[in-house]
């Protein structure tokens, strides 16, 4: 059992940008994509195993000369539309926790870990003020951890790492080559056209749920990836990524679980996969683009399907019919390929006769290697809980070569989707952080 964990605030304040922002710069406007997302905040924590009091100054400072470059993360969000950049700052609050780092990570539990996050990430009212919030967090046996929200109207995935590249560099002092300069190119891009093509707001229904994590060694993956590969008369899945390979499974094992506790046997499914849409749309966008750039694609299966590599081809042909119509035209011109599937997708959440699942990736965006302050990269990145029911969040082990995995279900779902063997044949269900690579 996780040890109970009590937080003891020390220390809050405004970490304001090192230079001034310029008059012309004061106004900073939220693009087509960055208005349709919900007023959420992206949740991160690195775990460190040594810290000390000095390093809190060098976080401190480098952040403040970070948020100059990053000058709309010390505003304020004003009416959905723009951001009011006023200098005011980023929340840094510092605290101290009443046990030791190893207590908490021998069995992690996600709602345990939130307490070391600097607000209620769920909560747009609690957040309101700040774009960026920062919690550090000093354990008995000296180790850290840095927990981070950024508003997600603003960022998704890639931009956070790219915030904390810039911000490990300059806290480093390893060089101007390695710090990022931010490109503001989202509205250009995505200009706000017409507000009503964009998907109507849903109220989500409630179900009480809870979070499991899953580690996948490399080992395993690759087992199972040569499973896909051996029963597949389909070349669209001769090679797999592991990212689809284990949406795959967890699919499956979901759906099992649901179709269980449901007493039936066939039901329709439904897979909305989040895809990080710079590299696919024309034209290209670069890497170091602030802002959300989160396209999406619906993968469906039939009421009897759930062979593994036919749910692995399902996913295939989601992201090549997505890829094409991505660069049929230029992203300015016609937005419609990043809102239709999120239109689509607003209609099956609705639906109490389709299972919908929703499945997000932060693999590849190499964070472990962003988030070196100079001491080192972390022993331990991850998320906080998945908000909804059916939620699925990817992340890279440190090695790079493993994935770790949150999963969202209802209790009842949960209850059996654990017990799947054969989603236990390649998944370790929480083992201790220690143990991950």
């Amino acid at each position: 059992m996780t040890t109970a964990m009590e937080i003891g605030i020390i220390a809050r304040e405004n970490i304001k940008p090192s230079s001034p922002t310029p008059a012309h710069l004061k106004t900073f406007k939220l693009s087509l994509l960055d208005q349709m997302v919900p007023p959420t905040y992206i949740p991160l924590l690195l775990f460190y195993p040594t810290s000390d009091h000095h390093r809190a100054r060098q976080l401190k400072k480098s952040l403040s000369e970070t948020l100059t470059r990053f000058y709309p993360f010390a505003g304020t969000i004003k009416d959905n539309a723009f951001i009011e950049c006023n200098d005011n700052g980023a929340c840094f609050i510092e605290a101290r926790v009443s046990c030791l780092l190893s207590h908490i990570l021998n069995e992690p539990d996600h709602e345990v870990l939130k307490q070391l996050l600097p607000i209620n990430f769920e909560s747009p009212e609690e957040g309101r003020g700040c774009v960026l919030h920062v919690q550090a967090n000093y354990f008995k046996c000296g180790a850290m951890a840095i927990g981070i929200c950024l508003s997600h109207k603003i960022a998704d995935a890639a931009t956070l790492t790219t915030f904390i590249k810039t911000w490990a560099a300059t806290a480093s002092g390893i060089g101007d080559e390695s710090v990022v300069v931010p490109l503001f190119n989202a509205v250009p891009m995505m200009p706000l056209k017409d507000i009503s093509i964009a998907p109507p707001a849903v109220e989500i229904k409630q179900h009480k749920s809870v979070t499991k994590r899953l580690l996948f060694h490399s080992s395993k993956i690759a087992a199972l990836k040569a499973k896909v590969t051996n029963n597949s008369v389909s070349a669209e899945v001769e090679h797999p990524t592991k990212v689809e390979t284990l949406a795959a499974l967890i699919w499956k094992c979901a759906m099992k679980a649901s179709r269980a506790n449901l007493g039936i046997s066939t039901r329709p499914s439904a897979l909305y996969q989040n895809v990080n849409i710079r590299s696919r749309v024309l034209p290209p966008v670069p890497n170091e683009s602030i802002g959300n750039f989160v396209g999406s694609f619906i993968a469906r299966t039939s009421e009897a399907e759930t062979e593994l590599h036919g749910l692995v081809a399902e996913l295939r042909k989601g992201i090549l019919q997505f890829c094409k119509n991505a660069n049929r035209v230029p992203l300015f011109e016609d937005i419609s390929v990043i809102l239709q599937p999120q239109i689509e997708a607003i209609g099956l959440l609705c639906s109490d006769d389709v299972d919908f699942y929703a499945c997000t990736s932060w693999c590849r965006f190499q964070v472990y290697e962003a988030a070196d302050f100079g001491w080192g990269k972390p022993m331990w990145v991850t998320s906080a809980n998945p908000t909804c029911k059916n939620m699925v969040i990817f992340l890279d082990t440190k090695d790079g070569d493993g994935i770790e995995c949150l999963v969202r279900l209802t209790e009842e779902d949960m209850k059996v989707f654990e017990c799947d063997q054969e989603l236990l044949a390649y998944a370790s269900l929480n083992p201790s952080v220690f143990k991950t690579g």
